[in-house]
C-alpha cells in the first residue's frame, strides 16, 4: 500500500505532465499519438512515455502532447503527428521510444523533421 506520502509525489507528478497539454495552443508545437486499439497494441503506450520523459527532461514549454483514435491505418502504428504552430503537419510512422526522442531532438527542438521516420518515407518503401 501506498502512503500518503508517495500518493502526493504521485499526484505532483502527473498534474506536471497533465500541465504540459495545456499550454497555450496558439504558440504551441502539438504532438498527437494515435491510442486506439491499434495502436495500443502497437506499442504507442512507451511512445506516449518517451514523448513526455524527453519533453519533462529538456524543460520544453509550449508543447502539446495529446492522443487521438484511429486514423486508419494500423498497419503503420503507432502514428505520431508533430503539427508546428505555422500548421505545417508531419506523420511519423512506427514509432518507438527511441525514435520518439530522436523527433522531440531533432524536430521539436530543432525544427527539422526526421524524414525516414515519416509517412512519405514508409509509403516509398513499401
Amino acid at each position: 500500500m501506498k502512503t500518503l506520502e508517495e500518493l502526493e509525489a504521485i499526484r505532483q507528478k502527473t498534474l506536471a505532465r497533465i500541465s504540459l497539454r495545456k499550454e497555450d495552443k496558439e504558440e504551441a508545437v502539438r504532438v498527437v499519438i494515435g491510442m486506439a486499439t491499434c495502436g495500443i497494441a502497437a506499442g504507442a503506450r512507451p511512445v506516449l512515455t518517451a514523448f513526455m520523459e524527453e519533453i519533462d527532461r529538456r524543460h520544453l514549454r509550449n508543447i502539446q502532447v495529446t492522443q487521438t483514435g484511429c486514423v486508419g491505418m494500423c498497419r503503420l502504428e503507432p502514428m505520431v503527428d508533430v503539427i508546428t504552430p505555422d500548421g505545417n503537419k508531419v506523420t511519423y510512422v512506427k514509432v518507438n521510444p527511441e525514435k520518439a526522442r530522436m523527433i522531440v531532438a531533432d524536430h521539436v527542438v530543432n525544427g527539422h523533421p526526421v524524414t525516414e521516420y515519416t509517412i512519405g518515407a514508409a509509403e516509398q518503401q513499401a
